[in-house]
């Protein structure tokens, strides 16, 4: 049975969403861990590695004399964890963003994901993403993929520094605010409950993403219309 919306923009979670988990967990995660240490030593200089490494050790209570090893160790612990902490995305999405660029790193998407993207944005629907990870590495991570550079496809990107907790509704609404739209133009796809019960208090259309095999596809999304596949969404424009 297809869900039936209309909206002006579509904001699009991504892991168990358009890639599937394993993607970050196993993928990313893996290719990130060896490269934390190394990744802080030779750019220590960098502003951006310096704020989150000052962020690391404020947030774990280590000493500001603190050295990489232990720093490290925190952010290790917060990876197995799967502990949405900014400082930990910036760093991967900075190491990511170098793998991608090295063409060490490639991102597969589920089979209906890019006609789907394609067809919403040739119908004029604009395009959006709404992830714990990074701006950096979700950029990076539509640079390089099975089906090509897709970075032209979204027109905005938001993660949790610039837009704040995907499990609170004043994160929706700041997103809102910064594409210029009313809440009921745009239509939100995640596979996390949490993230779509959010997104709806702020007054956004939703759709639950239940895919078979991700952590999420027995989930009980209450009310909102659930998909299995993009292949499910029949998508208007409001005009």
């Amino acid at each position: 049975m297809s869900v039936q919306v209309a909206a002006k923009w579509v904001v699009l979670d991504i892991e168990g969403t358009l890639t599937a988990t394993s993607q970050v967990h196993v993928v990313l995660y893996d290719y990130a861990r060896p490269r934390l240490g190394p990744w802080i030593d030779a750019h220590g200089d960098d502003p951006v590695v310096a704020e989150a490494v000052a962020q690391v050790k404020a947030d774990a209570g280590l000493a500001e004399q603190a050295g990489t090893a232990e720093v490290v160790a925190v952010l290790h612990g917060w990876m197995d964890a799967d502990r949405k902490a900014s400082p930990l995305k910036t760093l991967q999405g900075l190491i990511w963003a170098d793998g991608y660029a090295r063409g060490e790193l490639t991102t597969d998407y589920f089979a209906d994901v890019v006609p789907a993207l394609r067809s919403w944005l040739d119908r004029g629907l604009r395009l959006a993403v709404f992830s714990s990870g990074s701006v950096a590495g979700q950029v990076a991570s539509f640079s390089n993929t099975t089906s090509g550079d897709l970075r032209g496809l979204f027109s905005h990107h938001f993660d949790t520094v610039n837009a704040g907790p995907k499990r609170e509704r004043a994160s929706y609404d700041a997103i809102a605010a910064g594409l210029g739209s009313a809440p009921g133009e745009i239509v939100f796809f995640s596979d996390v409950p949490a993230e779509v019960d959010a997104a709806a208090a702020a007054g956004w259309r939703t759709v639950g993403v239940a895919r078979a095999g991700e952590p999420f596809a027995d989930a009980d999304f209450g009310s909102h219309p659930v998909v299995s596949t993009f292949d499910d969404v029949e998508l208007g424009v409001i005009v």
